[in-house]
């Protein structure tokens, strides 16, 4: 594997555009630490016990808050690009580090004002926001109110940002041990050819005809991760109990609620998601079923599920040429956003293409205010990874078109909405290659992508948000999370999501293991409400004219400025009911039946399953 001083220039993004050289951004680093300055920022500290006198004071206040912030976030998107390019190269780790720490410091020097602003007369408040200086801020500041009741004394507010740092080691940990300390080793082929096991190799290899190969590298892969099961379970639990203080400290019922209320989500959202998937459950069985019977083996295994179901073909693709082919599926989305998505891809360097030694594992779109988005990839040339181009695409084309049209403080889009944009375009991708599909193996193969796509984003993220919820209502109860514990609760969901027709080993138990999300606090359900509301909106844009369009762009453009759900209710999707979620789950169900069509076999109809009366 090349090291990142080996890696061709054109493969990298352009960090270089925000700061030019490493020793730049120590320059700015320094002038902003302040070193030996107490407190750091007093042009902030010095509004403290201020906020009740008048609009001014209050405007200024905001307007310091937010321009510090903002010059921290451009130090900080730097530090951490550099430092997931190469994970063990020292200075980017300790840049990284001392960024966060300054972060930390802003977090503690501004943790009084939510406390004062909130202790400030409701009158008076509501006077203040009638003034034309607070206008621009009234959104921002409503939020605000609305955490009344969650919301500390200024003192207790300043302990609980005081541990905040520590409240992260348990996730930092993760991180570390899963990219940089784990080394998967080597597993051999059907030939006893040795194949090396990485974090982007596995996701090959387990899509490789070679069932010899595709078990042994699962195998040898949660290998790694069931012989560290106690050290990882603690981490795990170290991040829940983060989440437990965190709810408790601020009289939240729960942890769930506690994620869920800043972002005016009601916890029912997230229970009918797993309820509307459980209840539609019989499609996934069927295609289970289905899978195992074209692959012609007497056990379907955890190492079976992504490998495409017909032999001899697959779809290989250069990097140029998935550019080529995502930037041309957009064009429904018009011109404008056509060209911004060409230039970014072709000119701007948005993306960091390929695996080096020590790289960040996976994929993400990152960036701030003041930055163009940036695309971290470890491209294997596979179609999962063109889709996974496209995916990351949605999400900075989203980053950039919010930035450029919301203020700093509504620039950054609630989490709710973030996977919509990135499946979006992964279904646009999706639709042009099948009206190009030139035979029928291409056509399966294509449908076979498309039902795993949703199989993974609603079917096994909804899978990860009830055991996520399972394990934090556990721990909140008091009882202790052990290997043994997680191991057999993630077996029973996999037992209830992929039915009998899939059987469940030692290494499939250890999955919860390696999924970095179960640390993003309630994080996973939101690729289920995304891919649900992503599947309905594009129906709604291409079946639509040019004001369907344009409400998706206008989604796209709302950053934060409203609550995440009202967003998607301008753009034509109501995420308060299950709708979209049953929708989607019969997309794939008729996905499943052009499938079965496709392979000579015939289809069955979505009955129900008799379900055994609960005692």
């Amino acid at each position: 594997m090349k090291t990142r001083k080996e890696t061709a220039l054109g493969d990298c993004w352009n960090v270089e555009a925000l700061y030019p050289t490493f020793e730049e951004w120590e320059k700015d680093f320094e002038t902003a630490k302040r070193a030996n300055q107490h407190p750091i920022w007093p042009e902030i500290m010095g509004f403290q016990g201020r906020l009740s006198e008048s609009s001014q004071i209050l405007n200024e206040v905001l307007e310091n808050i937010f321009s510090i912030s903002r010059q921290l976030e451009k130090l900080y998107t730097y530090a951490h690009l550099k430092h997931d390019e190469d994970i063990a190269e020292e200075r980017y780790k300790s840049a990284f580090a001392k960024i966060s720490a300054l972060f930390h410091e802003f977090g503690k020097e501004t943790s009084w004002f939510e406390s004062e602003l909130l202790a400030v007369e409701a009158a008076t408040l509501k006077s203040f926001l009638e003034s034309p200086e607070l206008q621009k801020y009234r959104f921002y500041v409503e939020k605000i109110i609305r955490m009344r009741p969650f919301t500390l004394s200024s003192s207790e507010e300043k302990l609980i940002a005081l541990a905040g740092q520590s409240l992260m080691s348990s996730c930092k940990a993760f991180n570390s041990i899963n990219d940089a300390d784990f080394h998967f080793g080597t597993a051999k082929d059907s030939q006893g050819e040795e194949k090396p096991i990485s974090h982007a190799s596995y996701g090959m290899f387990i899509r490789d005809p070679d069932r010899t190969l595709r078990k042994n590298v699962f195998q040898r892969f949660h290998k790694q991760y069931a012989d560290f099961e106690n050290t990882l379970t603690e981490l795990l639990n170290g991040q829940i109990q983060a989440h437990i203080f965190s709810m408790r400290a601020r009289n939240y019922p729960s942890c769930v609620e506690a994620a869920l209320y800043p972002k005016n989500i009601d916890p029912s959202v997230y229970h009918a998601l797993i309820k509307a998937t459980e209840d539609n459950i019989t499609p996934l069985h069927r295609y289970i079923e289905l899978r195992k019977k074209i692959l012609g083996v007497e056990e379907l295994n955890y190492y079976d599920l992504q490998v495409p179901l017909i032999a001899d073909f697959d779809i290989k693709m250069p990097y140029q040429e998935a550019e080529d082919i995502i930037i041309e599926s957009v064009a429904p989305l018009g011109n404008d956003y056509q060209n911004l998505l060409r230039k970014g891809l072709k000119e701007d360097r948005w993306v960091d293409r390929y695996e080096n030694k020590s790289k960040r594992s996976g994929a993400y779109s990152s960036g701030c205010f003041d930055s163009m988005p940036y695309i971290l990839m470890n491209y294997k040339d596979l179609l999962r990874d063109v889709f996974t181009l496209a995916h990351e695409a949605g999400h900075s084309m989203h980053s950039l078109l919010s930035r450029t049209t919301q203020p700093y403080w509504y620039a950054d889009y609630p989490i709710f909405v973030a996977e919509v944009a990135s499946t979006f375009n992964e279904d646009l991708l999706m639709r042009l290659m099948m009206e190009r599909a030139q035979s029928k193996e291409e056509k399966i193969f294509l449908i076979n992508q498309k039902i795993d796509d949703i199989r993974g984003t609603l079917f096994r993220q909804t899978l990860f948000a009830e055991f996520e919820f399972a394990i934090h209502d556990l721990a909140e109860k008091h009882t202790p999370l052990t290997p043994q514990l997680l191991r057999t609760l993630y077996r029973k969901l996999n037992q209830k999501y992929f039915g009998e027709h899939l059987t469940l080993d030692e290494y499939s138990d250890i999955e919860w293991a390696r999924v970095p999300h179960f640390y993003y606090n309630f994080y996973v359900y939101q690729y289920a409400t995304g891919i649900s509301a992503a599947l309905a909106l594009t129906d709604r844009v291409i079946g639509g004219g040019k004001s369907e369009r344009e409400d998706y762009l206008n989604f796209l453009k709302g950053g934060s400025s409203r609550y995440p759900i009202d967003l998607l209710q301008t753009a034509g999707v109501d995420m308060r009911t299950p709708t979209p979620v049953n929708k989607a789950i019969e997309k794939f169900g008729s996905l499943v039946n052009e499938l079965e069509k496709l392979l000579g076999e015939t289809p069955q109809e979505n009955k129900p399953e008799q379900k055994t009366p609960a005692r």
